[in-house]
């Protein structure tokens, strides 16, 4: 296992290194939808990290967000987002991260997340707990929702569905201390599980959104379900997860906000 720890952990710092160096270069730009971008840095990048993992595990899978799903019969899959915040990259403001995590037999066992303009490295491996460069992770200990930082996104639909979380975020905002939106789903995660939120949710997340957070967020003694409590897993529509003080809360307000439960 060492073996893996090693590797997400350097391949995390390279990729990441490489996005630090071409933050401010004249980007080329795709679009995928109205308002969702991918960059040539977001392919350099997954590229980086393909290349690494095939050569050092020629015999694992990889679901990566910019490329089509590679399977094999062996039980180990890698899930990337090689540049989670793609839209903050690109008017070069520095909020972004390598998202890199194993999955073995349906059970993620390493997750990290990288944040190359801070140098912070999370990282977390099942039943052995959470850290930030090396310092072990825990959640925050804070038990009331008015007391509470946030952290939530918004789907990139939202001009068109209205099941766009802007519900969502005036009840939360009303009824907390404050709701940051950062941009990176799995720096979100990092961050609750560094106690710096103490709760997120979001909709209409990808499973390479999600796979290291949520495990960074267990490891450092948090809780991750659905919207509405229910067990998570990555092909969840929704996540909410939380420092565990004040998931009931969230879960509870969430319900009495959606428009399904209160028609």
């Amino acid at each position: 296992m060492h073996r893996y720890r090693e590797f997400i952990e350097a391949t995390a710092r390279e990729a990441g290194a490489l996005l630090r160096e071409r933050i401010d270069d004249l980007h080329t730009v795709q679009y995928k939808g109205e308002i969702n971008l991918v960059t040539e840095a977001d392919r350099l990048s997954e590229a980086l990290i393909v290349e690494r993992i095939r050569r050092s595990f020629p015999d694992h899978g990889i679901l990566s967000e910019e490329s089509p799903e590679t399977a094999n019969g062996f039980g180990f899959r890698w899930i990337i987002d090689p540049l989670d915040g793609t839209t903050n990259y690109f008017h070069g403001y520095p909020v972004f991260c390598v998202s890199i995590a194993l999955e073995t037999e349906g059970m993620i066992r390493f997750g990290a997340v990288y944040n190359p303009m801070l140098d912070e490295l999370f990282i977390a491996e099942r039943r052995a707990g959470a850290f930030l460069n090396g310092r072990r992770l825990t959640v925050s200990r804070t038990a009331e929702l008015s007391r509470s930082l946030l952290a939530t996104g918004f789907p990139y639909d939202l001009r068109e569905d209205r099941n766009n979380n802007i519900n969502y975020f005036e009840a939360m905002a009303l009824n907390t201390q404050a709701v940051r939106r950062t941009g990176s789903a799995s720096l979100d995660l990092a961050y609750v599980a560094a106690g710096r939120f103490d709760g997120f949710w979001e909709m209409k997340l990808m499973p390479w959104d999600m796979a290291a957070g949520w495990l960074l967020v267990e490891e450092a003694g948090g809780v991750v379900t659905d919207l509405h409590s229910a067990p998570f897993d990555l092909h969840s529509p929704h996540i909410l997860a939380s420092n565990g003080l004040i998931h009931a809360e969230m879960s509870r307000l969430l319900a009495r906000t959606d428009p399904l439960y209160n028609p």
